[in-house]
């Protein structure tokens, strides 16, 4: 774990410079805490991808604990600061499995946010954990989406379940969950079309495949997963109030964090609309995608080993 959280570090080296770096410099040289210092503050928040209302949000909670602590020197703001964002991001929030049976796990999300390969590595991790693994290729609006998910099957080592181009993702995910009770699978994941030109269409498809899964199994879909690229910024926030308004969402799986500016996007998306960021992606390999410890997330962030000392 060690390693990962170094190559979290790591990947969160830009996101770093474009806002924890920018924040430190509204900190420094300054003799007091005034409005100015807000005011800045919260400007470089939302030019570093946190949002308007969480910035807003983050700023006003600054603002009180200055004053419940009677803070005066502005260079001790940043350790404030990384504290209450370990407050906002949560406490470290994992799948949700079902008592008994086969637990289903819906994955949605548009295209080219990195779905189909989240759910192969997911897969691996379960697998790694002991559990038995079936994958359910519910984008049957492309070919390609089929292919790939079979391809990331094989490198997990799990089965999938499919049908031709076209077919019926409702009658795909009816197939998995027998296949699942018929094969003692523990885990389902199943993949769903990503298109979002039409919000009516989406909803309806999805509420189609939880209604034929919930009829089989009583409680699923145990977890929705939204699966967001985390260099999109403000798209992945905005993506993030709509499926939560379409399907339910339980946890976001934020991909593609190493490499990006816009790390801080985290932050928006926990501050406006709660859902937990519960796994994320920090590079191409079969590991790469982890649990979300929140705490780890903010101690990389800030450039802090486990002994809150500077890397």
């Amino acid at each position: 774990m060690a390693g990962f959280f170094a190559k979290l570090k790591e990947g969160l080296t830009k996101t770093r410079q474009n806002f924890v770096e920018k924040v430190e410099e509204v900190f420094t040289g300054r003799k007091k805490i005034d409005e100015e210092l807000y005011e800045e503050l919260e400007e470089v928040l939302i030019r570093s991808d946190v949002g308007v209302n969480t910035s807003f949000e983050l700023v006003e909670r600054l603002r009180k604990e200055v004053k419940q602590r009677k803070i005066s020197d502005p260079n001790e703001l940043t350790a404030v600061l990384q504290e209450l964002i370990s407050e906002l991001l949560g406490e470290k929030s994992s799948i949700t499995f079902a008592k008994q049976g086969p637990s289903i796990i819906l994955v949605v999300g548009v295209n080219g946010v990195g779905k189909t390969t989240t759910i192969g590595k997911l897969a691996n991790w379960l697998k790694q954990d002991g559990k038995r693994v079936l994958l359910a290729a519910g984008d049957t609006f492309r070919a390609a989406a089929i292919d790939q998910l079979e391809v990331w099957g094989e490198r997990a080592g799990v089965e999938i379940i499919k049908q031709r181009e076209g077919a019926d993702p409702a009658a795909v995910a009816y197939d998995a969950v027998q296949a699942a009770k018929s094969r003692s699978v523990d885990v389902v994941i199943v993949d769903t079309a990503g298109r979002l030109h039409n919000k009516v269409n989406l909803m309806e498809e999805l509420r189609k495949v939880k209604r034929v899964m919930e009829r089989e199994i009583p409680g699923a879909p145990h977890e929705v997963l939204l699966v967001l690229d985390a260099t999109t910024g403000q798209n992945a926030l905005q993506q993030a109030k709509l499926f939560q308004e379409v399907a339910g969402v339980t946890g976001i799986v934020l991909t593609k964090l190493d490499g990006t500016a816009k790390g801080g996007v985290v932050l928006g998306i926990q501050g406006e609309t709660r859902i937990p960021v519960k796994w994320i992606g920090i590079g191409e390999g079969m590991e790469d995608l982890r649990p979300f410890d929140p705490e780890d997330f903010a101690a990389a962030l800030f450039g802090k080993n486990d002994e809150g000392e500077r890397f």
